[in-house]
């Protein structure tokens, strides 16, 4: 870091410049050098393509870090001073993300940028966010208008006109009507920097704003909330937003991809206009009356061979599905066309899947886990031979907590952790140290203490708040009378935070409240629970059973005679899940086999050395280790498309719960018990030990690098193939 500070002046130091704006985060040296790389069509570099980015900067910010090391509180040049006080003082969040999706993606871009990887990235800016979660324990979750400021972020930039610097950089995006004539719409592009740890590397993430008054009032709409669903009209709108807005905007910022890769079929219009594009060179304006079906399908295969495409779950919901008239709304009927050819219809005949869109064009087709590979196999046989696994992983800088942080920093061990994840294997060798389950410990005890505190001041804010608003307190808790502490720092902590989604099953340990209350009354300690999560504003099924945690709360309190104690955590967001991850003492999940195509939460729990108590679903079926990483429970069935349902028959409620039940008592008597408390951090050390080195981004960073063909340095392939030697995800199970 030392060689990055210019004499006496260091804000200048991470200052550049180009003709689009200032930004701080890396020199006019290392900016110059990637955007060159970037915008090089002689060179190989790569396009990431996402919906939703989430990477909220009071979770991960090593130019704040590097600012406040330095003391470095203003500049001599008035724009840099205005950036240095947002890093140091602006908001935390930038509520562009609704869960795992979002996240992984801003994880892996993390990653791309310690790794040096040649990317930019394409998402759209939400000017309301997804949503604010309001919770009330009689109406449970209302959705209340996401307020955030873009301007205000650390690190995110509005690109100016190189033309006009007094206005937007803003480019035009072709929509049309049902007879084929253009509808333009504009959007304004903003550029968040993702910069690494060292500050000599980043990655360009250009988010695309389209709620501006150049767009059509229908479109302004549908660009202000992620995710929305109030019709298919505006979802379908949302999708040719990202997918039509890629090629306008590689051209205005002078990009040169060689590989685009969709996270996600939400972008997959970009597919389409490529096809497009090759169609016109070769036909001139009238491809469409002269090009036949197999002109398309050889310019398809041409587009393929530029695509690498993530899948991320068997869900239903997770897959688009438009009608025709739908489409026709805002596509020109050409790419209907080709979506006919491409033989992406539905077996109805009324609905075109965009899914099978994506599977069809592309190079390659990854899924998210071993077990997920299994089941996108059998959900699209047609392509079964082309889909391969890349487990997902974490970014190991960004959920590690600052006490684990200061632990690993302290034992040689563990020497080059934050460059390579893959050094937490030797945490094998310390199962047994005394020095070292000591700090363990007390790292531990810190992170919990800091969660719980969080907790308990949440519980006071949330009674005051009955007695200043209408809203009830979503905690029973809240309600009791008493001069002490809600929860008690120490006590066996139980974590559950996720998207409340019907087959992620958040109520399945709340079937029989006597059987979960029985072994907790039996060793006479407290047991805290700690809920937090989100429903889809849309999903009434997921807002009931955030309701349905909620009506527990009471009851299990009662039943465990007080020691059972629920509380749910409104607004999550990754600060709090990084506060719940590392501060909990158990981790838990309980999804249906085999809908959680990987699931991440778990991960990020691992590395903080928090056991895992799971259904052996998406990662945890790798990361389970013979239970040496912690517990399993529910069915194991062999993967069967008829398992698939979402329906609450189907969800196996009782079966898996009556498992849960069977396993918790161990759980409890692992952390209570003195005489089995090593076996316990066993497990804890055995967790950072097995799944650090393997569920981390920079190893999915290694895995993803070949198949994006990219000349790179020595050096770097040199790294990138120590991390791939940590794990190979797509080896058969065995």
């Amino acid at each position: 870091m030392e060689d990055l500070i210019d004499g006496d002046n260091p804000a200048e130091s991470i200052t550049c410049r180009n003709r689009l704006g200032t930004f701080i985060g890396v020199s006019q040296d290392v900016f110059d050098r990637i955007w060159a790389r970037l915008t090089d069509a002689k060179s190989t570099s790569l396009l990431y393509v996402s919906m939703e980015i989430g990477a909220d900067p009071d979770v991960f910010n090593p130019i704040r870090s590097f600012l406040e090391r330095e003391g470095i509180k203003a500049a001599g040049d008035k724009t840099v001073s205005t950036l240095i006080e947002r890093h140091l003082k602006g908001p935390g969040k930038i509520p562009n993300y609704s869960g795992g999706l979002g996240v992984l993606a801003g994880d892996i871009l993390k990653s791309m940028a310690e790794c040096r990887i040649p990317v930019a990235a394409i998402s759209l800016l939400y000017s309301h966010g997804y949503f604010s979660q309001v919770v009330d324990s009689q109406l449970g979750q209302i959705s209340w208008p996401e307020q955030w400021a873009p301007e205000k972020a650390p690190g995110l930039y509005l690109l100016r006109s190189p033309d006009d610097p007094s206005r937007p950089l803003t480019i035009t995006v072709p929509f049309y009507d049902e007879n084929d004539r253009e509808v333009p719409a504009a959007a304004r592009i903003w550029m968040k920097m993702e910069v690494n740890s060292r500050l000599d590397y980043f990655v360009p993430e250009f988010l695309l704003d389209f709620d501006i008054a150049a767009s059509p009032g229908w479109i302004r709409e549908a660009a202000r909330n992620l995710y929305d669903s109030t019709s298919q009209k505006v979802r379908i709108t949302q999708r040719r937003m990202l997918g039509g807005g890629i090629i306008p905007a590689c051209r205005a910022l002078g990009l040169t991809p060689s590989t685009i890769h969709l996270n996600e079929q939400h972008g997959v219009v970009v597919v389409l206009l490529q096809i497009v594009e090759l169609l016109r060179e070769k036909f001139g304006d009238r491809y469409a009356e002269l090009a036949g079906d197999e002109d398309i399908i050889t310019a398809a295969d041409k587009v393929a061979d530029r695509i690498v495409y993530t899948i991320h779950t068997p869900v239903k919901a997770g897959h688009d599905v438009f009608d025709d008239t739908t489409y026709r709304a805002v596509g020109h009927s050409f790419c209907q066309r080709i979506i006919e050819v491409m033989g992406a219809r539905e077996a109805d005949g009324r609905a075109f899947n965009m899914t099978r869109l994506a599977m069809k064009v592309n190079r390659f087709t990854n899924s998210v886990s071993r077990l997920h590979r299994d089941v996108t196999r059998r959900q699209f046989p047609d392509y079964a031979d082309k889909i391969t696994a890349i487990t997902n992983g974490v970014h190991h800088l960004t959920w590690i907590s600052e006490k684990r942080a200061e632990l690993f920093d302290s034992f040689d061990e563990f020497s080059g952790w934050r460059r390579d994840p893959g050094v937490f294997a030797r945490a094998e060798a310390l199962v047994g140290n005394q020095r070292f389950l000591t700090y363990l410990k007390e790292a531990w005890s810190a992170d919990n203490r800091k969660l719980i505190k969080f907790v308990n001041n949440m519980l006071r804010e949330h009674r005051a708040q009955m007695e200043r608003t209408w809203i009830i307190p979503p905690n029973y808790l809240s309600m009791l009378d008493g001069n002490g502490e809600p929860l008690e720092p120490g006590t066996l902590t139980i974590g559950f935070a996720r998207r409340f989604s019907t087959y992620k099953r958040a109520d399945l340990i709340f079937e029989d409240l006597d059987a979960l209350a029985a072994p907790i009354i039996a060793h006479g300690r407290p047991v805290n629970f700690i809920f937090a999560g989100k429903a889809h504003p849309q999903d009434e099924a997921g807002k009931k059973l955030i309701k349905t945690v909620l009506d527990c709360q009471e009851e299990l309190y009662r039943r465990s005679n007080g020691l059972a104690r629920l509380v749910f955590v409104p607004g999550y967001d990754m600060y709090i899940a990084k506060l719940m991850v590392a501060g909990s003492h158990v981790w838990l999940n309980s999804p249906k086999r085999p809908l959680e195509a990987s699931g991440t939460s778990g991960m990020k729990a691992a590395l903080n050395g928090v056991p895992n108590l799971s259904i052996l679903d998406g990662w945890w079926a790798e990361g389970y280790h013979d239970g040496r990483t912690g517990w399993k429970f529910g069915q194991e069935d062999p993967v069967d498309l008829e398992k698939l349902s979402e329906e609450r028959k189907a969800l196996l409620y009782r079966q898996d719960s009556e498992s849960f039940y069977q396993v918790f008592p161990e759980v409890v008597a692992a952390f209570h018990d003195p005489e089995r408390r090593g076996e316990f951090l066993e497990m804890a050390v055995m967790n950072i030990a097995l799944n650090g080195p393997r569920f981390n981004t920079n190893r999915v960073v290694a895995e993803y690098a070949p198949r994006y063909r990219l000349d790179l340095p020595r050096a770097t392939m040199n790294r990138l193939e120590r991390l791939r030697e940590h794990y190979r995800s797509d080896e058969m199970n065995g």
